[in-house]
This record gives structure tokens, C-alpha cells and sequence, in this order.
């Protein structure tokens, strides 16, 4: 098992003795075992979408925990081929990142229609898939900033897929569009059994104010999980809050004095709770992004983000970069770090 407190190092006491108090663990809907027969049979999903959720629990090193390691690469199109597979261009081949998935022991793969697609039959009744059904394409030139549907739901049922995933950029003047196009096609993946995740993702150049990105601060990442769960997102994706006051800041929207007093702190622990609670309490899975690669603080960075997710109230870890872009061996490493602070019953929840 890996050494958790000695990749902490110095933030080992203050991120795994803290405690939360704005919103105490008892408030919360928690992974386990038996979420989706505890939290999710109250909902209106179907049982379809209740196995297809329980495949995702139910496979690789975390499999009966309730929480997910998932692999995601859909780098590809936002970040170009070249920038996202040069580190590492065995990954060119969209066998080797399944094959990624397989041996890190993670819950499942997320990837594009082409990757996916070109090697379904191998390997779709071995693994749980998620189709991304959007991304921002950059080949287009001046660059723009929108998600663009790639593929239709139904091709990822056809294929084998238990999930479709999508990204909104909220906050940018296209949301609105964004959200009416994947709230039709979270309903159509729920009429086909299959579950929904949503890339609950900031987008606009005025959240970056006196040197300080609100792109991450928790108020508005909060309210972006809140409009995901809304959609009806089976999990949401986000990342990592390192800030907070984005609307008093900015000076925009509507807040409240207790979410910056009684509800959060400066703790980072405190600010995902903060994500969590947005998510409908955790009925809404949160899953945190494990960022880009950074070379040899990768590990320790991975760590300490499960570490915060996980006793935040969170349901697991979504890394990609800072796993394929590495030797295969390195990669499994990394991801299997991250899954042993969810298989650790001495990393509680906060």
C-alpha cells in the first residue's frame, strides 16, 4: 500500500486530522457498498441505469467501495493528438489506453467516439466505458471556446457503453445552449439505461479578476455541480476548489455571508465539502480532476487531491494526464496510489 502521509509530507497532520463543521459527515448521502440501493433507488432512475451504475462500482481495485478511480483521455481533440501523445506515443493507439485502464485497476475508461468505437468489441464486456459525447475542438482557427456534440447517445449504447459523459462551460455566453443540448441527452442515456456524467466545468475570461481565477474558487464551482445535479448528472466532475469569493469578488450573482462564514473555511478540505454539498448532499457522486502533468510532483499531487476529495465526502478520483502521458509502469503506479486512498480505512471522511 502506499505511503500516504510520507507523500503529504509536511500537510499529513492538516489534511488527515482536520474536522468539518459548516457541514457535518452525518448530513451527507456518503459513498459505500450500497450506495446505489441506499442513495439512488430514492431517485427516478430506472433499473437499468441502477446496474449500469453498479457495473461502474463494481470493477477494478476499488470494486464493492463505492468510490471510482476512472481513466479518462479525451485529450486529444480539446489539446491536439501531438500535444496530448508525444510524451508518451504509444497512446497514439487507442488499445494501449484502455489497456492503461485495465492494468491500473481502475472503475472504468472515458473516452472519445473514435477511441472507443475502434476497439469496442474487444473490449467492452471487460471494462465499463463512458462515451464523451463533446469537447472543445482548438484545430479551428482563431481559436473559440465551446463544446461541440461529437456523438449521438444511442451509438454510445450500441457500443457497449454504461455511461455517456459531457462537458458545460458555465459561465460562458454558449451555456445556455450547452445546457439544453445535454440535458435532452442525459435523459435519452437514462432512457437507455445508461448513466450520466457531466464535466461541471467554468469558462469565462471576466472569473479571472485581480490576479486571483475564480475558475476554481468553491462558490462558483459549487453552483456549477448544483445546475449539473439539476440536469440530473449521476456524478459530477469538477475540479479541485483552491479559493473561494468568486461572487463577492467579481461582484456578480446572487450568495449568501454564511457560505463564506459558517459554511466553509480556508481549509481545502472544507472548500470541497463545500462542492459536495452542492451535489445534492452527495447524491450526486462529486469525483475531483487530477489536473495536468507536472513531471515528478505528480504522485504526491495525485495523492493529496484523493486525500481531500475523499474526506471531503467525495466518491473518487478522474485522472488522465498524469497517467498516460508516463511510462505504462508509472502510469499504473500513480493510478493505483490514488486508489489506495480509498481502499485506506484509516483516511476517513471528514
Amino acid at each position: 500500500m502506499t505511503d500516504i502521509s510520507q507523500l503529504l509530507g509536511d500537510d499529513a497532520e492538516y489534511l488527515l486530522d482536520h474536522r468539518c463543521r459548516g457541514f457535518p459527515r452525518e448530513q451527507l448521502h456518503l459513498p459505500g457498498p450500497d450506495f446505489v440501493s441506499r442513495v439512488v433507488a430514492d431517485s427516478d432512475r430506472s433499473p437499468a441505469v441502477m446496474r449500469s451504475l453498479q457495473a461502474l462500482f463494481g470493477h477494478g481495485r476499488l470494486a464493492g467501495t463505492g468510490y471510482l478511480s476512472l481513466l479518462p483521455v479525451d485529450q486529444g481533440i480539446e489539446h491536439s493528438a501531438g500535444a496530448s501523445f508525444a510524451p508518451n506515443p504509444r497512446y497514439f493507439d487507442p488499445a494501449n489506453i484502455v489497456e492503461l485502464a485495465l492494468e491500473g485497476g481502475c472503475n472504468g475508461v472515458a473516452s472519445t467516439l473514435g477511441v472507443l468505437s475502434s476497439v469496442a468489441r474487444r473490449y467492452a464486456h471487460r471494462i465499463p466505458m463512458m462515451l464523451k459525447l463533446n469537447h472543445n475542438e482548438t484545430l479551428s482557427y482563431p481559436a473559440m471556446y465551446d463544446q461541440t456534440l461529437f456523438a449521438e447517445v444511442d451509438q454510445a449504447h450500441d457500443m457497449g457503453c454504461v455511461a455517456v459523459g459531457a462537458t458545460i462551460y458555465f459561465g460562458s455566453p454558449e451555456s445556455r445552449r450547452q445546457i439544453m443540448e445535454i440535458s435532452e441527452a442525459f435523459e435519452r442515456a437514462h432512457q437507455l439505461g445508461m448513466a450520466t456524467v457531466l464535466w461541471a466545468y467554468l469558462r469565462n475570461p471576466a472569473f479571472k479578476h485581480e490576479g486571483k481565477d475564480y475558475h476554481v474558487a468553491a462558490d462558483l464551482t459549487g453552483q456549477a455541480n448544483h445546475l449539473a445535479a439539476t440536469i440530473k448528472a449521476d456524478i459530477v466532475k469538477q475540479k479541485l476548489p483552491e479559493t473561494n469569493g468568486g461572487y463577492q469578488d467579481i461582484g456578480f450573482g446572487h450568495t449568501h455571508a454564511k457560505v463564506y462564514g459558517e459554511l466553509t473555511s480556508e481549509h481545502p478540505i472544507d472548500l470541497a465539502r463545500y462542492q459536495v454539498a452542492c451535489c445534492y448532499m452527495g447524491r450526486a457522486g462529486l469525483i475531483n480532476s487530477g489536473g495536468g502533468s507536472k513531471g515528478h510532483s505528480d504522485l504526491g499531487e495525485a495523492v493529496r487531491t484523493a486525500v481531500i476529495n475523499k474526506r471531503a465526502g467525495g466518491m473518487g478520483l478522474i485522472s488522465g494526464r498524469k497517467a498516460f502521458q508516463k511510462p505504462m509502469g508509472e502510469g499504473v503506479e500513480l493510478l493505483q496510489a490514488i486508489q489506495d486512498v480509498y481502499l485506506d480505512k484509516g483516511v476517513t471522511v471528514a
